[in-house]
């Protein structure tokens, strides 16, 4: 049976959670609840591991981004739970759009040659089991922001565009 451990860390949007496995990041929340976890176990048919060292890097690495600190994850990704069209736009989201740039849906599905149109990309983005970490926060729409099913929906993605510098930040903003 798989062993799955779990981090979170304190940020601005509430605490994070990462899913850890012997092969990297499985995947990351917006809440640390336990129904969250359970959700995840079940997802992944796998059992909690209280392995704090396992999880030690995710929560340095995630801590350092919330902070402002930290601008390119290395933490290996675990991509057990998306499908191959999922793998192949997520995958090419996370290895060309770096931290403080963004992508429109249309661009993205030209660039990950998925032969999807955007609209299936937007989709794509809603399921991604590893956000932040694979940041479908930087697809945006060609005409503003777009959606976002993180956190508090597109008020996550506003705060993380601004933490990047992607966005200005508004006179009520803190890191």
């Amino acid at each position: 049976m798989l062993d799955v451990a779990f981090g979170s860390v304190p940020t601005p949007l509430g605490d994070f959670l990462a899913a850890v496995t012997a092969d990297g990041v499985v995947a990351t929340a917006f809440d640390d609840t336990e129904r969250t976890r359970r959700r995840l176990l079940d997802r992944l048919r796998a059992r909690e591991a209280g392995d704090a060292d396992r999880t030690a890097a995710v929560r340095d690495e995630l801590a350092g981004y919330f902070a402002g600190r930290l601008r390119r994850f290395t933490l290996p990704v675990d991509w057990r739970l998306m499908s191959t069209l999922q793998r192949r736009v997520l995958g090419a989201l996370h290895a060309t759009v770096p931290y403080g740039k963004v992508t429109t849906y249309g661009d993205l599905a030209v660039s990950s040659e998925a032969g999807v149109p955007a609209r299936a990309i937007g989709s794509i983005m809603g399921s991604n089991p590893i956000p932040v970490i694979v940041p479908c926060h930087r697809v945006v729409a060609g005409n503003g922001l777009g959606g976002f099913s993180g956190g508090d929906g597109v008020d996550s993605k506003r705060w993380l565009l601004t933490l990047e510098g992607y966005l200005q930040p508004t006179l009520d903003w803190e890191l």
